[in-house]
Parts: structure tokens; C-alpha cells; sequence
């Protein structure tokens, strides 16, 4: 399968990252593998755990928080109790510490592709369909993180967010220009917004928002597909928008409690839902799906890496 084992760690370790400066789709492909992984390995993820207030190693807890470790390592604890979800900045040490303390099968690096020092067993490559890296050259003109070479180091490379729609003949021309070496295999993903809102205890149709003055509140680095497919469904809202990953003031937060009902992703819910516990019924957020062209191929692609690691 052209797939590289990396022996330098005594567990299976999976890299998910970018060339570019983020809005890839991290996130639900880190959670796609923990739902394809966990029915058969006890699984890690390791995060930098971006604008915490904490330094250091620390595996989630109960009184883990997205000030503590992070939004997206908060909504991988938040969704999956099982998984070991820890953050160390030094994804080295993290996975020392891992090994020491809860001895996975599988750890999941979440964005860590620049991290030279680690040797990452399996290396998914993401790209976003419309900001592909071929198209991009390096900071500060560009947004790549480093030259376009680097994805030589990529077993696997994923192009996300693309349409629905995607041809099998625009998928040929997107694979001539990114010109992958031999052995790398390419596969797309896309998402899909559900037709409910949901917040920790509940369901609401889309459709039972009509009259509802919604306020959508995005920190994310993309925020324009949700805006289309929510003013493809015809929903009327304002677009309270922040940077990704911002924190939120405590000004700030007071604003969005006087808000009427407040819309957003699961990134910012897990973040919001601490400071609305009295206002429960205020925050909600949009689920989406990940889906992944040549499904079944991929899963046994990553099943058979992580099974040949241990045989």
C-alpha cells in the first residue's frame, strides 16, 4: 500500500496535519479516526491545545475546560469518553508521557505535521479543495506553514471541503495538480450540515427556527459554508463573527447573553456552553457529517496500518 511503519515508538501513531495556517479539517478527520479506531484500539489524541492558559502535559480530566486545554482537545473530551485526550506543546514529550501513563495502542496527532522531531508511523496530509497547497506559496505572501515539498512526507493525502458534487473527472484534475508521489494515496472528503440544531439536552428542527431571532456566532477560520447552506435554508440570522480560536471576554459574553437565541458550531459550543449554564436554552449548535470518497478503502488503509504495526 506504499504505507511507511515507523518503529520509533513502541505505539501506532497517526499524524493529521497541513501545509497551511489552518481551516483544513482537522477536527472531524481526527474525529472520523477515533470512531473508525476505537471499535478495536484503546486510542490517544495528543493536541498543542492552541491558546490554552495552561503549559505543559495534561490529560483531560473532569474539570478540563477550553480555557485548560483548548477548544478542539475540549470537544474531543467532550464527545468521547473513552478516548485519552491529552495536549503537550512538545508532541515529543507528549508521547512520552502518554506511553508512561496510559500505554495506547493508538495516538492521534492533531496537527503535527511540522513537527520533525516526531516520526509519525502514518502521515494524512489535509488540503482544503479551495485553497489547495499547490496553489499557495509560504508565509507571509502565502499562507503554507512551509514549501510545498513538504508534502512529500505524506502517506496519505486528503482533500476536504470539497462540494458535494465533485465529478470524478474534477477529482483526476485536482490529483494531476497536486502530482503526488507513487506510493501517496489521495482521497476527498467533504461535510454535511444536519437539518437539526442540538445543545446538551435537546433537538430543534431547522425548520422550527423560522421567527426566531438567531444570532450565528462563529470563531472558526471559515465560517462561509455554514452561512450558505443556513441562508440556502432560508434561516434569517445575524453573523456575529470572531477570529478562529478566539477567546471570548467576559464583555463580550455578557453581549451574547442578552442575545435571543445564539447559533454556532460545535467548535464554539463546547467553548460558550460553561458560561450559558443558566441560559441553556440560548446556545445551540449545527452538527455536521464526514464524509470520505472511497470510504471503505481508506478505513482498511488505516485499520491495516495500525493492525501490521502490532503483528
Amino acid at each position: 500500500m506504499g504505507l511507511k511503519s515507523s518503529k520509533s515508538y513502541k505505539t501506532a501513531v497517526i499524524c493529521v496535519g497541513n501545509l497551511s495556517t489552518g481551516g483544513t479539517g482537522k477536527t472531524p478527520t481526527i474525529e472520523y479516526l477515533i470512531r473508525l479506531l476505537s471499535k478495536h484500539y484503546e486510542i490517544a489524541t495528543l493536541s498543542r491545545g492552541y491558546k490554552r492558559e495552561t503549559q505543559g502535559f495534561i490529560i483531560a480530566n473532569e474539570k478540563a475546560t477550553a480555557k485548560t486545554i483548548g477548544d478542539e482537545p475540549y470537544q474531543f473530551y467532550h464527545k468521547f469518553k473513552d478516548v485519552v485526550v491529552s495536549v503537550d506543546a512538545n508532541r515529543q514529550n507528549g508521547i512520552e508521557k502518554l506511553m508512561a501513563l496510559k500505554q495506547p495502542e493508538v495516538i492521534l496527532l492533531d496537527d503535527a505535521f511540522q513537527h520533525r522531531k516526531v516520526k509519525a508511523g502514518l502521515n494524512i496530509l489535509l488540503t482544503s479543495y479551495n485553497n489547495l497547497y499547490c496553489d499557495d506559496i509560504v508565509l507571509p505572501t502565502g499562507n503554507l506553514r512551509e514549501p510545498r515539498a513538504g508534502a512529500k512526507r505524506a502517506d496519505l493525502i486528503l482533500v476536504t471541503k470539497c462540494p458535494n458534487t465533485l465529478s470524478s473527472s474534477e477529482m483526476e484534475s485536482i490529483k494531476k495538480k497536486l502530482n503526488p508521489l507513487k506510493e501517496q494515496k489521495i482521497y476527498f472528503s467533504s461535510i454535511a450540515y444536519d437539518d437539526v440544531v442540538k445543545n446538551s439536552t435537546n433537538n430543534l428542527g431547522l425548520d422550527l427556527l423560522e421567527g426566531k431571532k438567531i444570532s450565528l456566532v462563529t470563531g472558526i477560520a471559515n465560517p462561509q459554508p455554514l452561512v450558505d447552506y443556513l441562508t440556502f435554508k432560508s434561516i434569517n440570522f445575524e453573523h456575529l463573527r470572531y477570529s478562529d480560536h478566539h477567546v471570548f471576554t467576559n464583555a463580550e459574553i455578557d453581549e451574547l447573553k442578552q442575545k435571543e437565541f445564539i447559533l454556532t458550531t460545535e467548535k464554539d459550543f463546547v467553548r460558550l456552553k460553561d458560561d450559558f449554564r443558566s441560559q441553556t436554552s440560548k446556545l445551540w449548535y449545527l452538527p455536521i457529517s464526514f464524509k470520505i470518497n472511497d470510504e471503505s478503502e481508506f478505513d482498511t488503509q488505516i485499520l491495516s496500518f495500525v493492525k501490521s504495526f502490532y503483528a
